[in-house]
């Protein structure tokens, strides 16, 4: 006779199911993340983390306290990728200095020949070595992509007083101040998870000015609620 016990394993194959099911969801995930990302990022990278996160919750699913497995495993999921890449580099407080410069730099090359400055071009600008402009862009890019409110603590300490919710709250105002197209960017980018090419897009201007916009949001959201 078998000593497995057929409800573990039913439990187990219905665990299985979960993770085979949800596999193509996981992807089109990182596929929409990979597309707001530097080029050197690995998609299969994050597909891997995806789906390791994906079993571990269909693991730990219970039907009976959530009756939908992907509203349970989607937010924790597209955490575990935004996890990968706050892993993939850390920033310096000379990093963070020199990615303001670098915004300012790529800010009057738009406003006064409209185009985006390479790398090199910043790097002549700032007195600085190549490779130094390309780790800060690299990490301006990652972290981009990471909620409004980690973003403005992360590289401003803003108010480490104020609680996350509270934080939120202010953004919210903030927000109400800023321009209709400001506003329509910061909608797309991090609520509807737009990349820049979509929003370009749609807006009918350049990926390089809408990149602008999104960082010249941040600035102001900084400025006021360091203000």
């Amino acid at each position: 006779m078998s000593s497995k016990n057929p409800y573990e394993e039913a439990l187990k194959a219905y665990q299985d199911s979960l993770a085979i099911d949800y596999m193509p969801a996981v992807k089109a995930m990182a596929y929409k993340l990979k597309e707001r990302l530097p080029s050197s990022v690995d998609f299969n990278d994050l597909v891997s983390i995806g789906f390791e996160e994906l079993v571990k919750l269909s693991r730990r699913y219970d039907a009976s306290k959530n009756d939908n497995f992907w509203g349970y495993a989607q937010k924790r999921i597209y955490g575990a990728m935004l996890d990968f890449l706050r892993s993939l580099d850390v920033v310096s407080r000379g990093d963070r200095k020199l990615i303001k410069e670098i915004n300012q730099v790529i800010e009057k090359y738009l406003t006064k020949y409209d185009y985006e400055p390479s790398d090199e071009e910043i790097a002549k600008e700032l007195n600085v070595e190549v490779e130094k402009v390309k780790k800060a862009r690299f990490s301006d890019d990652v972290y981009s992509v990471m909620p409004i409110e980690e973003q403005l603590k992360f590289y401003d300490n803003v108010e480490k007083r104020v609680e996350e919710e509270e934080l939120i709250e202010k953004i919210k105002e903030v927000l109400k101040t800023l321009s209709e197209k400001e506003q329509l960017i910061v909608q797309l980018y991090y609520f509807e998870e737009l990349s820049l090419k979509e929003i370009s897009e749609i807006l009918g201007v350049t990926e390089s000015r809408v990149s602008q916009i999104h960082k010249k949001v941040i600035s102001k959201l900084r400025e006021k609620l360091n203000g």
